[in-house]
């Protein structure tokens, strides 16, 4: 991905870490909160940032391309003629990738492009990536975010009121939520993903944060707290 891609862009004034809380409405509740500096204010580290954005761009790669070699076509078993006397080259198989319909030489074979991480640096990539997102304002508070059922159109008039229009938006919810995750999956780039497991792709990625109060603790549980 590029620069422009990810978004991360800090600005050289440090951002306040305390922000307001909006209901759905798009209105303030009046209630602001300190984000906690060990998740959101984190020095910037483009290196960490960049082994975990490849690491899982990579990681989604299948490598299940391949070709049949001579030893997985049908035929050959038999000599196709006789060593001498024909006066043409000599054949052991009709399985020689010089004939038609045999084998492929040197063709792809499957290929695992796993790439591993170790625990600590993925954790640092996505505590560095939430405070890249908080140190250029791009994070907004939500009190809560339930539906009874699904509707497009409560999540589409909460952009709305956000005055959020063409660009990515990142949704962190507590959890899995299914209903929410239903009210937003055609609206095009927006989407929902749980606070704790949210990779830093998925946070890069994404223009705006919105994060409700109940994903918010269990981040700071999960990601400062954890061993």
């Amino acid at each position: 991905m590029t620069e422009d891609e990810l978004h991360n862009d800090v600005p050289e004034t440090p951002v306040s870490l305390k922000l307001p809380v909006y209901n759905m409405s798009g209105s303030a509740t009046g209630e602001e909160i300190e984000l906690d500096p060990r998740l959101f204010g984190l020095e910037r580290n483009d290196h960490v940032l960049y082994l975990a954005v490849k690491a899982e761009l990579t990681n989604r790669r299948q490598g299940t391309r391949a070709t049949k070699t001579r030893e997985f076509v049908s035929g050959g078993g038999k000599k196709p003629w006789k060593q001498k006397g024909r006066g043409t080259a000599r054949s052991g198989s009709n399985r020689s990738p010089v004939w038609r319909h045999g084998g492929t030489m040197f063709g792809p074979k499957p290929t695992d492009f796993e790439m591993k991480l170790p625990i600590k640096v993925k954790r640092l990539a996505r505590k560095v990536a939430l405070s890249v997102k908080a140190q250029s304002g791009a994070i907004r508070l939500l009190s809560d975010v339930s539906l009874p059922e699904p509707r497009t159109r409560a999540m589409a008039d909460m952009l709305t009121k956000f005055a959020i229009s063409g660009g990515s938006v990142l949704l962190l919810v507590d959890g899995n939520q299914p209903v929410v995750v239903k009210s937003c999956r055609n609206i095009p780039k927006f989407e929902v993903r749980d606070g704790v497991n949210a990779s830093t792709y998925d946070i890069l990625k994404a223009r705006q944060l919105l994060i409700s109060r109940s994903a918010l603790d269990s981040m700071v549980k999960g990601l400062v707290n954890e061993k």
